[in-house]
């Protein structure tokens, strides 16, 4: 079996048998995914953190199919009903329905119509119909020998009926006809949609008359009409070219000049209208929406991923912005350390109104705390707010001869981690409000660290991401931000048990008693450190060391990514090179960098009995000691000005940013009060199967206005022909 699993993960995967039989022993030893994906390159071929999650969960379905293979035959084995040919084609099945459609006929179930009629005793006629040998008598007068009071059957008729349940319950359990009837449901399958109450209004009007083909529907309608269904606003069927299932059962089922042929095409009819058809529409319909689960997690996933990733806007003093109407806006001053300086409340929308007032207290903070930023949450009262900030920006130029700039950032989750245990901790004293200006002024200064803080779901980039398997969400998203965590690294001295527990290695209990150990024993000066936390063993240790800096430290390499298992390697490397690691320092880095820059690292690793790529990595972060890899992406778009929907005009040529990526585009925030859509078949000038081929959350991008509707508030927007002329 294993050997079989070994092979199928290879071919899916298109990696070799070697690395897949590798990393499955390095999570078995109990590794995880970013410590086998940093730290173990040579051993699995370089495989990155994707291919070994998809590994890891193919590898998890491919174990739990072999565990139902097993349980399935030992039940029908049970039951004394097992052959060898069955046996087989159970241990050939390739995905779980085959398995199943396999053990259908020998499940115990409920009482059916074939159940009683068999409690009546009509198998033995059931048999003689299916066989269809020419008889002496005609099917009446066999039918008569199975009347019988004692078992209730009463009439031919009857004897006949019941028989026919029999049939039909068997022509249904049949795996060979389930299968291949699904393969024509798929192919001939159209998903319909219509409206319950047709004259009225909903936001799935599209889906009124609406039909699409099986195979090609995209997974975002799926969503959509399933939704628009458990709503109550739409009714959804499966129509298939039953003529051709009927045919194949014919086909397959009646023999040439069977004398019952009329009664056994009735009952191939009863079969598939009373059975099949709802048990095969209920599959295919689970399916396209299991498949665009995926798909919608997936996007999810990625979008939660660059927002981590967000180039972080370091060594500014920013001011928080919450907007709101009448419970006043609030504002939250933090230091480059994310430190609460001060907070209030100002009134500069409506009902209050007070421009004055709110001026006159912004420009107080920006000259008190020589506020250089200004972060905007994008909730209500976004717009207004942004124009009075704009106005603000000008006098503060004008009175205070300053240079303000603002930005909007998603306050997704705000409001869930204002009332959080862990908001509550770090500010008891802080009204709810005002955590959420502290939390969006955070987003700007560092997303991942302020953003690890709130459960992935609701940092709001997904796409009917409350209609999906939520275990499976919970699960790709938790380790899409332990993989955005891991790749930028840790400084152990100053992240939050949020940010840690994220860390390879460590869990919620550990990341906990690493701060407290901190509290009271002062900042970590080395990485021998960590293991005076209490319940962080040496095994958590190996996984979780190399992910946290330490720029206290002593030693150079503690604040690098280069694991305390290859400090010997690096320090002989740089001996080589006639560097010694007490010689770092700003003023060396260029010389060191010139040195290291001219290794041939083939010839070093073989000098050194280290893997090629293990020495890349250890160059590259000597290098930079304390390099944050998010420096090297784009900022976020700085404004002084604002925008409005009427200062548009169609040809316009504007920079925005992409807030989110959907199936069927991407939203590009462009400084008005709605982000605008760039559809699909605008993204490029190519054909685009799918948008994060084009564009990321994050991503600045050059978009061209190509149609306004003011009165919906609505844009869209194009990336082709954006160069200005």
């Amino acid at each position: 079996m294993e050997n079989l699993v070994v092979k199928k993960l290879a071919l899916e995967l298109n990696i070799k048998e070697k690395q897949v039989e590798n990393t499955i022993n390095l999570i078995n030893e109990g590794n995880t995914i970013p410590f086998i994906a940093r730290y173990r390159k040579e051993v699995t071929g370089n495989l990155d953190d994707e291919t070994l999650r998809n590994l890891n969960d193919r590898l998890n379905y491919l174990n739990n199919l072999e565990a139902r293979k097993k349980e399935v035959i030992h039940l029908i084995e049970e039951q004394g009903k097992l052959t060898e040919e069955l046996r087989k084609s159970i241990n050939e099945a390739n995905i779980l329905t085959e398995v199943e459609d396999l053990y259908m006929p020998y499940k115990q179930k409920k009482r059916t119509r074939a159940t009683i009629a068999k409690e009546k005793g009509l198998e033995e006629l059931a048999s003689i119909i299916i066989k269809q040998k020419k008889e002496e008598k005609s099917l009446e007068e066999i039918a008569k020998a199975y009347i019988s009071d004692e078992k209730n059957v009463t009439s031919v008729e009857e004897a006949i009926a019941g028989a026919c349940d029999i049939i039909a319950e068997d022509i249904a359990e049949n795996a060979v006809y389930r299968k291949q009837i699904r393969r024509i449901s798929y192919i001939t399958g159209k998903i319909v949609s219509s409206a319950i109450k047709p004259d009225e209004k909903t936001t799935y009007d599209m889906y009124y008359n609406f039909s699409e083909e099986v195979n090609k529907i995209p997974s975002h309608r799926v969503l959509a009409i399933n939704r628009g269904e458990k709503e109550g606003i739409l009714k959804v069927k499966l129509e298939v070219d039953e003529e051709r299932i009927l045919g194949f059962l014919t086909n397959k089922i009646i023999r040439k000049e069977s004398p019952y042929e009329e009664i056994l095409i009735e009952t191939i009819k009863d079969s598939y209208k009373r059975l099949i058809k709802p048990s095969i529409e209920r599959e295919i319909r689970a399916d396209k929406f299991e498949e665009a689960s995926l798909k919608a997690i997936k996007v999810f996933g990625v979008n939660v991923k660059n927002l981590l990733m967000s180039a972080p806007l370091k060594g500014m003093t920013i001011m928080g912005f919450d907007p709101a109407y009448r419970t006043g806006c609030k504002i939250a001053v933090i230091d480059e350390t994310g430190k609460l300086l001060d907070y209030t409340t100002i009134y500069p929308t409506e009902p209050q109104n007070d421009i004055e007032g709110s001026t006159k207290k912004l420009l107080e903070l920006i000259e008190k705390y020589n506020i250089n930023m200004i972060s905007i949450g994008n909730g209500t009262a976004s717009r207004e707010s942004e124009s009075f900030v704009a106005s603000v920006i000008k006098q503060a130029k004008s009175k205070l001869k300053k240079d303000v700039y603002y930005t909007i950032v998603s306050e997704a989750g705000a409001s869930v981690y204002s009332a959080s245990k862990l908001a509550t901790k770090e500010y008891p004293d802080i009204n709810v409000s005002i955590r959420g200006a502290i939390s969006i002024a955070r987003r700007l200064q560092d997303p991942m660290a302020e953003l690890v803080k709130i459960d992935p779901k609701s940092i709001g980039v997904g796409q009917y991401q409350h209609d999906v398997n939520q275990k499976k969400l919970s699960e790709t998203l938790t380790g899409v931000v332990e993989d955005s965590v891991n790749s930028v690294g840790v400084d152990i001295n100053t992240a939050t048990p949020s940010l840690l527990s994220y860390v390879s290695g460590i869990n919620a209990s550990v990341s906990e008693n690493i701060v407290k150990y901190r509290e009271e024993n002062g900042k970590f000066k080395s990485r021998k450190d960590i293991l005076k936390v209490p319940k962080l063993g040496k095994t958590a240790f190996v996984q979780c060391a190399g992910f946290l800096k330490i720029p206290e430290s002593d030693n150079i390499l503690d604040n690098t990514m280069v694991h305390p298992e290859s400090y010997d390697i690096a320090k002989k490397l740089l001996e080589k090179l006639g560097i010694n690691l007490k010689d770092y320092s700003k003023d060396t880095l260029n010389e060191i960098n010139r040195k290291l820059e001219g290794i041939n690292v083939k010839e070093y690793a073989k000098e050194l009995n280290i893997g090629e790529l293990t020495l890349q990595d250890i160059v590259n972060e000597l290098k930079k000691p304390g390099r944050d890899p998010r420096d090297e992406l784009p900022k976020p778009i700085l404004k002084s000005d604002v925008l409005k929907i009427e200062d548009l005009k169609e040809g316009m040529i504007l920079n925005g940013t992409v807030r989110n990526v959907t199936a069927f585009g991407a939203f590009v925030d462009i400084g008005i009060k709605g982000d605008g859509l760039v559809h699909i078949s605008e993204l490029s000038d190519k054909y685009v199967r799918d948008p994060m081929e084009e564009v990321t959350v994050g991503d600045i991008v050059k978009v061209r206005v190509i149609g306004i509707d003011r009165e919906k508030g609505k844009v869209k927007l194009s990336m082709k022909n954006t160069s200005i002329a």
